[in-house]
């Protein structure tokens, strides 16, 4: 029985996720599928900028890939999709909302031990969801390293067990072929086209030999028969094999490792034949998310696209059912929308369809009020919502502003759009700070965002790092006099208070009590005095907004005409600005909690980056779940963090991590002092 002719395959279309460590081959690989698959009639090349994957102009530009690619193929008979997702850090999150939905994923990776832990972090998204993943050693003409020795470096990324599908064949340190474990067969690479079978090596047949027997024993884990059939030393049949194969890796159990070499188009065909024959189908993947077979056509959004001719696309995952041009849909928090057209994308290009069938892919046009996450379902019925991953927290934020005023309205819409594609990218209106601020994943999304603003809006913007929330406070507590008197004509304006203005407990905020005797300020004008004080907090003298401060009245005098809300107000302002500078005014800077997520040969780095920003280490401790990693807990002054995930990306091969939080306020002297002050006076002046 060869591979072509599984008893138990089930056809119809797939959708394949392909995912892997930034430059790990991605897209080359990508690229190699749709030419062996005949969606391309010749491969292009990542490097000289001819691939289908990483058309946009800012994929160009950074010559890496900074969104997600799509794009199908019909291969022997079925329908192959596949979702080619960055592997930068930054612009992760992007297959976060499409994994849950794929029937499998390929993971693209090398025989390099830089970069595991970016592989690990991979990986583990996968094991959540309980994804099958196929992992393919890319560039293995490259590799110097032994077979063995990369699969040990390897499978600490993995909490499943890696299953060797295939073995190189080495000619004079060049990987020329493979063999295949499963079909026990020897493959030579040929350039521009699909291996072809060879007579098995003589040198490689004990190596052959040993390689599959340990395949099988990690498959009989899991099979009693197959168990059976090695203790008694049958071979067992081929068509055991890759049932085994394919249920082990639909399960979880195993996951299985093939090679090639992705810019040479090497090991692709096998690669695909193994996705055609051994990859779960729809039926499946709709038992994994515990979704019923039978009921109304139902699809998830996986990405949201907004292109400059067509409006908005919402591609999708057609879970169950199929829809047609014109239909109506129910999202799952009960908007209706019109199907406006149906479209099957490769790369930036699309051909419209029909329908949309039971597994396909396909890019909805027009459903408006549908966001990345949603499920909708044909007719009335209100389907049951995924459950989606929240955005990650932001680690970077850009303060921005436009260059031109006139594109200030168009900046609010183009932002909106580009948040609407892009989940873990999200922008606020600081009133206090006068500033429009962008918070991403790190320096390069946000500079890619910014590019985008220009390419695809017409938007050009400037950008600097946000202002730090200073405030002040007072260190000593002072008595003083405001008087307010004012006599222009008819009834004048007298306010006159003393007030007590003293320091509170870091945290505590701001409180107003009154000890007036004798009616010397009327308790009609108290809450006015109230009013008043708060308006000197609004700034103080070293120019931020005063906290943690209490004011007390305790004094003062009125006129029975001339006397009011407003004069009373006007008088505590006066008392309050005077006591503020006088009771030894000091500068207050936020302080962040923060938990930094490394890998343990990396933690030394990272704390010694924390320490150079003035930060404070608390401890650390292992990362629960994660084996090889260390979570850092440290106080760090928010004026500190700006680019600090760029330097612990640099320091831990591009996976740092953190998560912040307000912890408190603290005193802040010195030089570092005089120079907020100082910059704070230029700005107001």
């Amino acid at each position: 029985m060869t591979e072509a002719n599984h008893e138990h395959r089930v056809p119809g279309p797939r959708l394949i996720a392909v995912v892997g460590p930034f430059q790990s081959g991605k897209t080359s690989l990508l690229e190699g599928i749709l030419a062996r698959g005949g969606g391309l009639a010749r491969q292009g090349s990542v490097r000289e900028g001819t691939s289908i994957g990483d058309s946009s102009p800012e994929a160009r530009g950074h010559a890496m890939s900074v969104e997600p690619n799509v794009a199908s193929i019909d291969y022997m008979g079925d329908r192959l999709t596949f979702f080619d997702c960055p592997g930068s850090i930054e612009f992760i999150h992007d297959m976060r909302y499409a994994l849950p939905v794929c029937d499998a994923v390929v993971v693209v990776c090398e025989a390099d031990p830089r970069k595991v832990p970016a592989l690990q972090v991979i990986l583990r998204e996968l094991e959540e969801i309980g994804a099958p993943r196929i992992l393919f050693l890319n560039k293995i003409d490259q590799s110097s390293g032994g077979l063995r020795e990369t699969l040990e470096m390897l499978q600490p990324a993995s909490r499943t067990p890696l299953l060797l599908r295939q073995i190189p064949v080495w000619e004079n340190g060049v990987a020329t072929g493979f063999v295949d474990l499963a079909l026990e067969r020897a493959f030579v690479y040929r350039e521009s086209a699909p291996s072809t079978v060879i007579e098995m090596p003589a040198g490689v047949i004990p190596e052959e030999k040993q390689a599959r027997y340990s395949m099988l024993e990690k498959l009989a884990d899991y099979d009693d028969a197959l168990m059976e059939q090695l203790i008694s030393d049958i071979d067992p049949p081929r068509d055991l094999v890759f049932d085994d194969l394919a249920r082990e890796l639909r399960e979880g159990h195993v996951v299985p490792v093939l090679m090639g070499s992705a810019t040479e188009g090497h090991g692709v065909t096998r690669l695909l034949k193994a996705v055609r024959h051994e990859a779960p189908a729809i039926a499946h993947t709709r038992k994994r998310l515990e979704i019923e077979d039978k009921g109304p056509a139902l699809a998830q959004v996986i990405r949201t696209i907004h292109t400059a001719h067509g409006g908005k696309l919402s591609l999708a995952r057609v879970l169950r059912g199929a829809f047609a041009d014109g239909a109506t849909v129910v999202s799952a928090r009960g908007v209706e929308e019109r199907i406006g057209g149906l479209a099957r994308l490769i790369g930036a290009t699309s051909s419209k369809v029909a329908r949309a069938e039971d597994g396909d892919t396909i890019a909805f046009a027009r459903l408006e009020r549908l966001a990345t996450g949603d499920r909708f379902a044909d007719g009335k019925a209100v389907p049951a919502a995924a459950e989606i991953p929240a955005p990650p927290p932001p680690t970077q934020a850009f303060a921005i502003h436009v260059k031109d005023r006139k594109d200030e309205v168009r900046l609010a819409s183009a932002l909106a759009k580009l948040c609407e594609e892009d989940r873990a990218l999200s922008f606020v209106q600081d009133a206090e700070m006068s500033e429009m601020k962008l918070y991403g994943q790190g320096e390069m999304h946000l500079r890619v965002t910014t590019e985008r603003l220009a390419d695809r809006f017409g938007v050009t913007i400037h950008t600097q790092r946000p202002t730090v929330a200073y405030r002040e406070t007072i260190r000593d507590a002072v008595t003083v006099r405001g008087r307010h008197k004012k006599q222009s004509g008819g009834h004048g304006q007298f306010g006159d208070v003393v007030v007590e203005v003293a320091p509170r407990g870091r945290g505590e905020g701001f409180a107003f009590a009154e000890r007036v005797h004798g009616g010397s300020v009327p308790r009609q004008y108290f809450s006015s005095v109230e009013a008043g004080a708060k308006d000197a907090l609004a700034k103080g003298p070293l120019g931020f907004p005063v906290v943690d401060i209490s004011v007390t009245l305790i004094d003062g005098s009125y006129h029975t005409v001339d006397s009011s809300d407003m004069a009373f107000r006007a008088a505590a302002r006066i008392a309050v600005d005077d006591a503020l500078a006088k009771g030894r005014p000091v500068l207050l800077e936020p302080i962040l909690s923060v938990t930094v997520y490394v890998p343990s040969d990396a933690l030394a780095r990272a704390s010694a980056l924390v320490s150079a920003r003035r930060g404070q280490i608390l401890g650390f401790e292992a990362r629960q779940g994660w084996n090889g990693w260390e979570a850092l807990r440290a106080l760090i002054p928010e004026a500190e963090i700006g680019d600090l995930i760029v330097e612990l990306r640099s320091a831990t091969s591009g996976v740092g991590a953190f998560e912040t939080q307000f912890n408190h306020l603290a005193e802040l002297s010195g030089r570092t002092a005089e120079q907020v002050i100082a910059a704070r006076q230029r700005a107001i002046a």
